[in-house]
Order: C-alpha cells, then sequence, then structure tokens
C-alpha cells in the first residue's frame, strides 16, 4: 500500500511540473506576461527597457488605449498604440548601443513626465514621455520624439 501511495504522488508530482513548465512556455510565446507597473518610476524603467534592450514583455499593458507617439524630424509623423507596439514586438531581443539618462521633469500623483535621453555615437534621440496612472498600475500615454 506504501508503494501504491509513493507512485501516486510521484505521478502526481510529475503532472504537475509538466503543466507547471507548459504553463511558462505558453505565456512566453503570447508575451502577455504581466509585468510590475505599480510605481511610476518602474513603468519609466519597463519603457526605457522595452525601447533600448528589447524587452517584450507586457508590451500591451505598458501603454494607454489611447497612446500616441510624436516624432519631430524633417518628416514629421504620429504613430498610433498598435503601431509603436507592433514595432517593439518585431524589436525583441535588439539592444541598442548608446547610453541612456532618465530624468524626471514633473511629477504628481496620477501623472509624470520624463526626458529620457539616448546618446548615440553621430546623434542623440530625446524622447519626452508622460505617464499617467490608470487604477493601481502606471502607463504611458504620449512620446514625443526629436534627434539632434
Amino acid at each position: 500500500m506504501k508503494t501504491l501511495v509513493k507512485t501516486f504522488a510521484a505521478v502526481a508530482l510529475i503532472a504537475l511540473s509538466t503543466f507547471a513548465m507548459a504553463t511558462e512556455k505558453i505565456v512566453g510565446k503570447t508575451e502577455k506576461a504581466s509585468v510590475n507597473l505599480s510605481t511610476a518610476g518602474l513603468a519609466l524603467d519597463h519603457y526605457v527597457a522595452v525601447k533600448t534592450k528589447g524587452e517584450s514583455a507586457g508590451i500591451e499593458q505598458l501603454f494607454t488605449e489611447d497612446f500616441s507617439q510624436n516624432v519631430q524630424s524633417s518628416q514629421a509623423a504620429t504613430n498610433s498604440r498598435n503601431a509603436v507596439v507592433d514595432f517593439f514586438k518585431k524589436q525583441k531581443g535588439e539592444k541598442l548601443n548608446c547610453n541612456v539618462s532618465a530624468r524626471i521633469i514633473e511629477k504628481s500623483a496620477d501623472y509624470m513626465i520624463a526626458k529620457v535621453t539616448m546618446k548615440f555615437e553621430n546623434f542623440t534621440m530625446t524622447d519626452l514621455v508622460t505617464l499617467v496612472r490608470e487604477g493601481d498600475s502606471w502607463k504611458v500615454s504620449k512620446s514625443i520624439n526629436s534627434y539632434k
């Protein structure tokens, strides 16, 4: 009887381990893993990681539904949330060769404006990022990029 109980326990542990590994693979493939965005600082850090380190987890939850990106250059452009999310998904794992600095310009209980500077070898990109609190998490609602 003890052998039978041990056998069932071993089979149960193997089954649970298999299900746990399968669940991890499914979450990784769908890239819908949850990311902690409970503070403005965490949301800003994650935004910088998505933009410069090719981080792909939690991209969908990082941006507000009405997010827009304005690019100020010789040919000004505005990008929608879907276009930006799709772009970052395609950049998964791509790391930018630049020095990054982030500075908070203004912060209140419900919004924050930060300046993210990325210095590349031949140019500098400045990104003014607006983050807002939605419920219990912070999200990026606007991004304005300029190049020098």
